[in-house]
């Protein structure tokens, strides 16, 4: 990934022992605690639409390195996240030669998924090889790190959020740029995380017939990040560009099929006087009153709310499964199914979240960094107080 201060890694398979998330580069003296990351566990966990496999796992971060007595020390931090499912795995996943073949091999692949390219990639024949890592359990790992960095970023007042837009063909028109931070709010008393109610209601109706018909929903999810200075970013390399950054981390969730920043494609239909946001100046310095360049403009970051709006195509794992072929004997056959969701765009939103905040900490680090949070707070001041 395009991180240039920030180090960040996941390992673990979904039925192994546990996720690991490792992140370098966090400045020393942040404090930070589990139950900052077991929140957002939870939200992850949530949303309606959501499989069998979350009434199993309880989500719970265990630091292994980098944090003590409640603040972080300059090291490496790693989290822990164990797979309570690990204990109906543990010969089927095992590291031991002793087990293999404990379990059948997956020769069944399911079209859309990860399995046939991964296999072909790989020289497998067995699906599990790919499919425990390609599967988006792995995300768990990424919403303890996006925490970490959301901890960071909250001593800079700046503040990530999301919510869902559409799920399928039901969708909320989203409007009022300046009630987003309100609707991210909002969003959380919801099932899906759409702030709209009447919508709310009507997406659970849709996630319920496609249950009932063996199908699969994706949709729409929108993220503000709002407090963020000016200035983060650049526009001199095209790996330094705050929205490629953008666009890479969220298009790596899996199953994001599309990302817009600001008003996106919509831009590309309409006259440039009706796109470009005009520039005021008054006491609180330059601002601007509408905001659909997402709040980046030339890869830099402007001042405004960042908006980064992702899609998020159906879970490829379907109770009535679609034709495939089998990997070994070539049969004509139907693909496996793994337990699964009808639905998980709301979990999909809390994981951009992560994402976003990880790209965002990483352009502060690189604006403003320094080997703690002092440091940094004192290089961060002396920009801000500067701009005006």
């Amino acid at each position: 990934m395009m991180f240039s201060k920030l180090r960040f890694l996941t390992s673990g398979e979904s039925h192994g022992r546990g996720l690991i998330a490792l992140l370098e580069g966090i400045p020393a003296g942040l404090a930070l605690s589990s139950d900052m990351i077991d929140g957002d566990l939870k939200r992850r966990q949530g949303g309606y639409g959501r499989g069998g496999r979350m009434k199993i796992e309880q989500d719970r971060a265990l630091f292994i390195s980098g944090v003590r007595w409640g603040k972080t020390v300059g090291s490496p931090i790693s989290i822990l996240i164990e797979n309570r499912d690990w204990a109906n795995w543990q010969q089927g996943m095992s590291h031991d030669g002793a087990h293999g073949g404990s379990i059948p091999p997956v020769t069944q692949p399911r079209p859309g998924h990860a399995d046939l390219a991964g296999v072909m990639k790989y020289g497998h024949t067995d699906i599990r090889n790919i499919l425990e890592r390609s599967s988006a359990r792995e995300t768990a790992a990424r919403v303890a790190a996006g925490a970490v960095a959301k901890s960071f970023l909250s001593e800079f007042g700046i503040a990530v959020g999301s919510y869902v837009i559409r799920i399928g063909s039901v969708a909320v028109q989203d409007t009022t740029e300046a009630n987003r931070p309100a609707l991210c709010a909002a969003a959380e008393g919801s099932p899906v995380r759409c702030p709209d109610k009447d919508a709310s209601g009507k997406m659970v109706e849709l996630i319920d017939t496609a249950a009932e018909k063996g199908d699969t929903l994706g949709g729409v999810f929108r993220i503000i990040v709002s407090g963020a200075p000016a200035g983060l970013g650049s526009h001199i390399q095209w790996d330094k560009k705050l929205n490629a950054r953008l666009m890479t981390a969220i298009a790596s969730i899996q199953a994001i099929k599309g990302v817009e920043i600001g008003i996106g494609f919509e831009a590309a239909a309409r006259f440039g006087s009706e796109v470009m946001d005009e520039i005021f100046y008054g006491e609180q310095g330059f601002y601007r009153k509408s905001n659909n360049a997402g709040g980046i403009e030339g890869g830099i970051s402007n001042g405004m709310p960042i908006v980064v709006t992702a899609a998020m195509k159906p879970i490829p794992t379907l109770k009535k499964p679609l034709r495939s072929a089998d990997i070994v004997s070539h049969r004509a056959i139907e693909a496996a199914y793994e337990r699964s969701d009808t639905c998980a765009v709301p979990a999909a939103s809390v994981v951009g979240e992560a994402m976003a905040a990880l790209c965002i900490a990483d352009s502060m680090l690189e604006k403003f960094g320094g080997d703690s949070i002092d440091e940094v707070r004192r290089n961060f001041s002396g920009f801000v107080d500067g701009l005006t």
